[in-house]
């Protein structure tokens, strides 16, 4: 299992505009994907323009499908105009 931890600063007033592309991008990567087992979106409580996802995949191979898929695109174009710093972090999930 491969784990992306993705931190998203939000341009001033576009929050609402980034929420409503990444909320349909989580949905649509657990619906047509099927290595994509996790997708949590998360707004940090003491910065509203800070947005956290964690998304779980079952393999690599997995995580390089997710990027190609035409949803992700259509996250892309929105993520551009709203996201102004992006910080990505791969791990692997230690089985517990």
């Amino acid at each position: 299992m491969i784990a992306l931890f993705v931190t998203l600063d939000v341009r001033p007033g576009l929050g609402e505009k980034l929420m409503a592309a990444i909320t349909a991008q989580g949905a649509l990567s657990l619906e047509r994907e099927p290595g994509c087992t996790q997708f949590d979106v998360c707004v940090d409580v003491a910065n509203p323009d800070r947005v956290l996802l964690y998304e779980v995949y079952t393999d690599e191979a997995a995580l390089v499908a997710h990027v190609e898929t035409p949803h992700y695109a259509v996250w892309q174009v929105a993520a551009d105009e709203c996201v102004g710093h992006v910080e990505k972090t791969v791990t692997s999930v230690v089985p517990g």
